[in-house]
């Protein structure tokens, strides 16, 4: 209903022989929920990188005309998502720098909080930037640095980069990938006939018929080039903090994990949910397709029949065709159509992962009352999002987080629900299931994993820099990409 965006997907080929921009279509392809506002791919050919970009969805983008010309054994693909004030074309990736080693291409998935301090040594060195974009002062950052290979650049620019961070790169030899030091965002590497492929979730993988390997760990650059992989360390590793929102709702359900499949941890957070907080109904219903996996695991736990309520129309997406006022009016009712017959005067649990800004909620509750609905009780898969992300993911100012500003139960009064459960961090634990649990749960419990300016995000609004998408670097709801 109210979730908050990831950033980004990314994905890198290295399979002579292949058609390899084509191979990175489709895995951007079964990226695309990671953002839909923008998609590119670069191939190195003959000594020289070619990006092509545009808005919108993967399909939009690219025809066969466009991956007709993009030639070569490499290819990094990129799909964004970004929000009002940084939706332009100049900030869609892969970025291309040139150094003297060459041309680098980036495609980066998460966010630098010290990207404006970085950016402003640069421009000071002459270096100038077509973007509003932290991943293009990454991409000029490593192919300005000091070194005799790239990975002594990769190494010397990313020591300075504070933030979360998965990247792919190709050079005109040679793909790499590499992942932050405490790892925030995921990334994996899989085995593709006689090539290699690295994505940012397995499911893109699985599409391909490429064998999952592993995860690129935390700290850890790989290079790929015609003699195979090789495993370096820009850093040695720090406390892991895997962004725990990739668990409850960003990947797709069939991905894998730290080894787990997102679509039985998710059921499990039902479950348990349905134990913390149990309830009389007649049906159990989630919102799609987010929180269908919660929804079933808690008619398991509860022994409550769970049924499809709520229809949603996927082709709704992100348009650039401006709704009329009538239409707009709508609202929630162009992306969910209800089910009378199936909701009409029963006791309704409708089961969701989040709630952010408690916009769109009301909406959605509204909407099953008019259905027919007796009662409509509202369980969420997840704790309550008390805390902005700094590390890419657009979650919104703590002064927009319903949880921040509200008790349970004036939310509960606020979105119009019977009763109002959300999962314990305890709970959350408990379905992931994972040793160490080695995760980022600041936009939970505060925890950041580093430091960050909280204050920061009132001088924002009152000082006008929230304009600028540079600015907004280490500020609480960042939305650059």
């Amino acid at each position: 209903m109210d979730s908050p965006r990831e950033a980004c997907g990314v994905f890198g080929v290295f399979a002579p022989g292949e058609e390899v921009a084509r191979v990175t279509f489709f895995g951007l392809y079964a990226l695309q929920h990671r953002g839909q506002e923008s998609a590119g791919i670069a191939t190195a050919h003959r000594d020289r990188v070619r990006a092509v970009t545009g808005m919108g969805l993967v399909t939009h983008v690219f025809d066969e005309d466009a991956l007709a010309d993009l030639h070569g054994d490499i290819a990094i693909g990129h799909t964004r998502y970004s929000t009002t004030g940084s939706t332009q074309a100049c900030n869609a990736q892969p970025f291309v720098a040139s150094g003297d080693l060459g041309e680098i291409a980036l495609a980066h998935n998460g966010n630098l909080v010290n990207a404006k301090a970085i950016q402003d040594e640069l421009a000071a060195e002459g270096h100038s930037f077509d973007s509003a974009t932290d991943s293009e002062v990454i991409t000029v950052a490593i192919a300005k640095a000091p070194g005799a290979t790239w990975v002594d650049k990769v190494r010397h620019a990313l020591r300075r980069a504070e933030g979360a961070y998965s990247l792919a790169m190709l050079t005109k030899d040679s793909l790499m990938a590499v992942r932050d030091p405490i790892g925030l965002r995921p990334l994996c590497l899989g085995k593709l006939n006689g090539g290699w492929v690295v994505a940012s979730e397995t499911c893109a993988l699985d599409h391909l018929g490429a064998q999952f390997l592993r995860e690129v760990e935390p700290g850890e650059l790989l290079v790929i080039t015609k003699e195979g992989v090789a495993s370096h360390h820009i850093e040695e590793p720090q406390k892991e903090a895997f962004c725990i929102f990739e668990f409850i709702y960003f990947a797709r359900p069939d991905s894998l994990m730290k080894g787990k499949l997102l679509y039985l941890a998710r059921e499990r957070m039902g479950e348990r949910l349905a134990l913390e907080h149990p309830v009389d109904a007649d049906v159990v219903i989630g919102t799609p397709d987010s929180a269908i996996p919660a929804a079933i695991g808690y008619a398991r736990a509860s022994g409550i029949p769970y049924s499809e309520g709520l229809i949603k129309n996927r082709y709704v997406g992100r348009t650039f065709i401006q709704p009329s006022q009538r239409i707009r009016e709508l609202g929630v009712q162009l992306k969910f159509n209800p089910l009378p017959e199936v909701l009409r005067d029963k006791r309704v649990i409708v089961v969701d992962d989040s709630i952010v800004r408690g916009t769109t909620t009301p909406r959605v509750v509204s909407l099953i009352r008019r259905a027919g609905a007796k009662e409509v009780h509202l369980r969420i898969s997840s704790p309550p999002i008390q805390n902005p992300c700094f590390f890419g993911v657009d979650m919104a100012t703590k002064g927009e987080l319903i949880a921040a500003q509200k008790t349970i139960p004036e939310i509960q009064q606020y979105v119009g629900a019977d009763s109002l459960g959300y999962l314990s961090m305890e709970g959350l634990t408990w379905a992931i299931d994972v040793p160490r649990s080695p995760f980022c749960t600041a936009c939970l419990s505060g925890d950041y994993p580093m430091p960050v300016q909280l204050e920061m995000d009132k001088l924002s609004l009152e000082s006008g820099w929230a304009r600028d998408p540079l600015h907004r670097v280490g500020v609480a709801g960042d939305r650059l990409k």
